[in-house]
Order: structure tokens, then C-alpha cells, then sequence
């Protein structure tokens, strides 16, 4: 694939964008999967190539289709929804390298914790007005203060899947 990215600024689709999250519980039993229903972002495209940009999710719109884990995941002992509304993956650095992949850098903010993060995506559909991104990297939910776990229920990293597709701004 030919990946045409002009330089200037884009701005997430809301509509065509997921963030979608996995973690095993039960003692590894059970795989619990959410998505992230309120996404937003925006990035700007360098001269030189390089992109920066901002991922949103509100805490609070974290689906699992279960209302009382659901209602759990957004109090304190998770997300604290209330206190900390938002987590935000700030993209300090993506670079597009061979082909269609995007080595991307930066840090991904939980419970007002920030923490490096990187990630590699790759380039599903461009054009020169849209682009769209898939990625797939794991989270140690231990590392934002996300401690709570009953009766060593919980174990290992937190799986973040996301499609993410840009369009450029004529602003």
C-alpha cells in the first residue's frame, strides 16, 4: 500500500474510530472486554513526516455490557471516573516506517498518571484526505495505581485493541 499522508491537521472520526480493552480475571478464567463508546482526537502531520497528536476516552463510557462491572470499572477501584474523567494517550512521536507500519511513541495518562507508551500500528486504509490506523499493545494497569484485585482475581496486562481513522482538516 502507497500511504499518502499530507502534512497539517486531522482530526479523529468519532464514528469510524474504536478503542476496544481485555483483561483476563477469574484467576485467567474469563476474558473481560469493553469498549471505550466516547473517543475523540486530533493530530497534526509534520513537514519532516512525523505526526503528534492526542486519543481521549471517557472513563465513563466504558461498555462491558454488564451495568454492575461496568459501574465498578468507573468507581475508585478502577477508573474513578468521577475524580479522573478522562485517559489520555498523547503521541509525542509516530513515525511511518517500511511499508505501512507507524512506530509510535508517547504517553498514556490513567488516574492523572502519566506513563511512557509506545506502539505499532499499522496503516489499514489511506487516501489524502483519510487515514486509518490499527494497533493492538498491552497495559500494566499496576503502573497508573490500579491495584485492586479480589482474591488474586486479576492477573497479567490489559490488552488495548483501537481502529483509528483520521481525517484531515481544511483549518
Amino acid at each position: 500500500m502507497t500511504v499518502a499522508v499530507k502534512t497539517g491537521l486531522w482530526q479523529l472520526d468519532t464514528v469510524r474510530s474504536t478503542v476496544a480493552i481485555a483483561h483476563k480475571t477469574m484467576w485467567g478464567l474469563v476474558t473481560v472486554k469493553g469498549t471505550f463508546t466516547g473517543v475523540t482526537g486530533d493530530g497534526e502531520v509534520q513537514p519532516d513526516g512525523t505526526a503528534r497528536g492526542t486519543i481521549t476516552l471517557d472513563a465513563a463510557s466504558l461498555d462491558t455490557k454488564n451495568a454492575k462491572r461496568d459501574a465498578h470499572l468507573r468507581g475508585a477501584d478502577f477508573f474513578d471516573a468521577e475524580r479522573h474523567p478522562s485517559l489520555v494517550f498523547a503521541v509525542r512521536d509516530a513515525v511511518l516506517r517500511q511499508g505501512d507500519t507507524v512506530e509510535v511513541d508517547g504517553e498514556l495518562t490513567v488516574l492523572g498518571v502519566g506513563r511512557p507508551q509506545s506502539a505499532t500500528a499499522t496503516v489499514t486504509e489511506s487516501s489524502a484526505d483519510a487515514i486509518t490506523l490499527t494497533t493492538e499493545f498491552t497495559v500494566d494497569r499496576e503502573r497508573f495505581g490500579m491495584g485492586w484485585n479480589q482474591l488474586g482475581m486479576l492477573r497479567g496486562l490489559t490488552t488495548v485493541t483501537a481502529t483509528l481513522r483520521f481525517t484531515r482538516t481544511t483549518a
